[in-house]
């Protein structure tokens, strides 16, 4: 089960991303929840909470942001106040419908939130066509899901759990930490000339982010450039 702060970590990855062609609402997220083409503000959600392997985590499978909603609360995980970060946060922005716009929170403010939302943009809120993180007023925030997520683990900072060798990585994030190495993206100290045998001093929280910023495609780039297999296939 994922934290927020892992959820959040493959959503930042995403930051700048923008449907192509401009005005189309055509992209990967909407490709692979089978609606490409329409608004994808909650697809992208749906998205993001799935690469990060929490989509059981969600209210619903849905691109809408009402009828979310509507299950978020039949479920009893709606909330009014007292935002978090990781809550899934709904909008209703003037003149438009009850249930306009959705995004991710990453901090909670005094007077609203900023959250990490897909297909915005300064001019147009709700349908702009970019992943941006955006501050919103109280006054336009119906409420949010607030999922069931893991706790944080908290490291004692004079003596993290660290990992010094790839060897000593956790069975399940090693493969993925061996190829991250191999493309150069984690660098150990030099000491191994024939493999991924270097000291690399990993604590476990690098690990996690590193592994679900992996599964947000922003390594796929530098994966492919050495042979390997990206993360999102095409």
């Amino acid at each position: 089960m994922a934290t927020a702060k892992e959820i959040l970590a493959v959503a930042r990855v995403e930051l700048g991303y923008k449907e192509s062609p401009a005005g189309s609402n055509r992209t990967k997220y909407g490709a692979w929840f089978g609606l490409n083409g329409q608004p994808w503000c909650m697809m992208f959600i749906q998205w993001v909470f799935t690469q990060a392997g929490a989509e059981s985590l969600l209210a619903a499978r849905t691109a809408s942001c009402g009828a979310f909603m509507r299950v978020a609360k039949a479920a009893g995980q709606w909330v009014t106040g007292g935002y978090q970060p990781g809550d899934v946060v709904i909008y209703d922005f003037p003149g438009g419908g009850a249930t306009d716009h959705c995004g991710i929170v990453v901090t909670a403010l005094t007077t609203g939130v900023r959250a990490i939302e897909g297909n915005t943009a300064a001019g147009d809120d709700s349908n702009g066509g970019e992943v941006m993180e955006r501050t919103r007023p109280l006054s336009v925030i119906v409420g949010a899901y607030r999922p069931h997520y893991a706790e944080e683990t908290a490291e004692k900072e004079d003596n993290p759990m660290t990992y010094k060798y790839l060897k000593d990585i956790p069975d399940k994030f090693r493969p993925i930490i061996n190829d991250l190495m191999t493309a150069g993206i984690i660098q150990g100290d030099g000491s191994d000339q024939n493999g991924n045998g270097d000291v690399i001093n990993l604590t476990h929280e690098q690990v996690r982010t590193l592994v679900f910023v992996y599964r947000g495609g922003a390594f796929d780039r530098k994966l492919m450039a050495v042979g390997l297999e990206p993360a999102i296939q095409q």
